[in-house]
């Protein structure tokens, strides 16, 4: 398997992890402010970086990339830049807001740059 389907793996847990965390911490406070985080969390940390780790083992070629390493950063770092952010946004410090705006960018530009690694790079 790839290294970079590897990264994405063992990223995605992470971010199941935290994911699962923040979940049991609304449970316990029942405070359910931090859904909407708590969701990207587990949809953009987890499910989304699973599925990028499995393309990527399917096409070692394209794990091979210098754009898909950077695409893997870009993402990441926007991923994990906005869940704690937006979910201390939605706890009650509004000041975050424009660090959550400026994450979810980066976010997008990842999932941008994967879009530009499906169509344009041969498999």
């Amino acid at each position: 398997m790839p290294q970079l389907s590897v990264w994405y793996f063992r990223t995605a847990i992470l971010f199941l992890i935290a994911g699962i965390c923040v979940g049991i911490y609304m449970s316990i406070t029942h405070q359910f402010e931090a859904t909407g985080a708590h969701a990207h969390i587990n949809l953009l940390g987890w499910v989304t970086m699973a599925i990028f780790g499995i393309y990527y083992a399917l096409n070692p070629v394209q794990a091979a990339s210098r754009i898909a390493k950077i695409q893997y950063m870009l993402y990441t770092l926007g991923i994990l830049v906005m869940g704690p952010s937006l979910f201390l946004m939605l706890t009650g410090n509004p000041a975050l807001e424009p660090v959550v705006a400026i994450s979810s960018l980066v976010t997008f530009a990842g999932v941008l740059l994967f879009a530009v690694i499906l169509f344009t790079r041969k498999a």
